[in-house]
């Protein structure tokens, strides 16, 4: 068991410095003496829709406690931690076009579509610039077949820093760890991080020189990317400070990095890494990506041999394909869970003090108008959440609400996300956040 005092004091003393926001011992430690803790939100979104009845208890058509019920077999790893569930049933997500995925709209709470740039943040985003501030705010981790994990190992569908500026997510374990532990890695891992930060060093000195002779026009898309790579590179840095903490936390690189048998041991060694970050205090915020927000994927470790926009055309429901996949994403909740929950954090656990939000970037199926949008929170957030609950609503408020709620949970004072009031008078029968939800 690690003390998390001690792990913030490392971090932030060893990396206050190098940061280009604000971020000290001081100031953790000053709220670590005020009782407050770090707070994080995970996002977990799959594809191809999430059908109410794998989430929503038989029988239960109103509110209730969860307490004397059981789950649907899809979900059923998460019944030892119902008393940390609430299952939300009828918010919607109309406005958003999801149809085979509401792309960036779906965590943006905006129109949404297969090309369609960001037209603003997506939630993730912005919680990462409202929770204290880490080595690394925001990751974005997306799992797919070998074959686009392989060929797009980064790919933008799902998360935005703002209009037009997408965040990539990753999708090769083996380029991740190299980014979050190269440095304090041995052998060929040290190596194809050394070279791959000389590389990315040069090509950012290349990109600065030949942009200023570029076009108005070209010369912003070539400072996009030479802040790419000054992030990448300062990131590097940054980690390089606190390289004795993080040997604590990174994970055991074995054939599953190298030497798959299947995507699924890509996916598994994804999470670990993710997990890693958010234990380690590199991230606060997390977003995975079960088919990357498209209408791929495959699960062929589970043994399925159907992929792809195939799936999106089954009923879910009482099917053994989807029931293996929603189980699989449960037990990788049931890990992070454990995870956090084997950590001490203030006066109870780092799990005390995180969210996670799983739905899905296609609200209830495929080819959806977004009418509903199931959604399943696990944890309170230092107990801003009520747990242990379903709750129906009248399909009235909009998954931006949501994203209101949760913002409202972090400190900040707004009465809506992404949703100007004459597209509410439309979407929205409400205003602020949910009362049903919030504690």
């Amino acid at each position: 068991m690690l003390d998390r005092r001690r792990m913030l004091q490392a971090v932030a003393t060893g990396a206050g410095a190098a940061l280009g926001f604000p971020f000290s011992a001081d100031r953790l430690l000053a709220a670590s003496a005020q009782n407050s803790t770090p707070k994080r939100v995970i996002f977990f979104l799959q594809n191809q829709g999430f059908d109410p009845a794998t989430c929503v208890p038989k029988g239960m058509k109103h509110s209730g406690s969860l307490a004397g019920v059981k789950l649907p077999e899809p979900i059923s790893p998460l019944e030892p931690y119902k008393e940390r569930l609430h299952i939300i049933n009828g918010l919607h997500g109309k406005h958003t076009s999801p149809s085979h995925s509401a792309f960036f709209g779906a965590l943006g709470g905006y129109r949404g579509g297969d090309g369609v740039p960001p037209s603003a943040a997506t939630i993730d985003y912005e919680l990462s610039n409202v929770l204290p501030q880490t080595l690394l705010p925001h990751l974005c981790i997306g799992m797919d077949s070998m074959e686009n994990m392989t060929a797009k190992p980064t790919l933008a569908t799902l998360s935005a820093s703002g209009a037009g500026q997408p965040i990539f997510m990753h999708s090769n374990p083996n380029l991740l760890y190299q980014m979050l532990y190269g440095g304090i890695s041995t052998g060929d891992i040290r190596r194809q991080h050394e070279a791959r930060s000389s590389a990315f060093d040069q090509i950012k000195k290349l990109a600065a020189a030949k942009g200023a002779s570029l076009p108005a026009a070209d010369q912003l898309r070539y400072r996009q990317y030479v802040n790419g790579f000054k992030e990448i590179n300062g990131l590097r840095e940054r980690l390089d400070t606190v390289s004795d903490h993080l040997r604590q936390f990174a994970p055991k690189v074995d054939e599953r990095y190298a030497q798959p048998e299947f995507e699924t041991d890509w996916h598994d060694a994804l999470l670990e890494l993710g997990i890693s970050a958010l234990a380690s205090g590199i991230t606060n915020t997390l977003t995975i990506g079960s088919g990357r927000g498209e209408i791929f994927g495959a699960w062929k470790g589970l043994g399925i041999d159907q992929q792809g926009h195939n799936l999106g055309h089954m009923s879910q429901p009482d099917n053994p394909i989807w029931t293996k996949i929603r189980q699989y994403n449960s037990r990788m909740l049931e890990k992070i869970i454990d995870s956090l929950e084997s950590i001490p954090e203030g006066s109870g656990t780092m799990m005390d003090h995180t969210l996670i939000v799983y739905t899905s970037n296609n609200a209830d199926s495929q080819h959806t108008s977004g009418a509903n949008w199931p959604v399943m929170l696990l944890g309170n957030f230092d107990g801003a959440f009520k747990t242990g609950r379903f709750t129906q609503l009248d399909g009235k408020r909009p998954i931006n609400a949501l994203y209101t709620s949760i913002l409202n949970a972090a400190g900040v004072n707004c009465d809506r996300y992404n949703m100007s009031e004459k597209l509410a008078q439309k979407f929205d029968a409400g205003n602020g956040a949910l009362s049903e939800v919030l504690a």
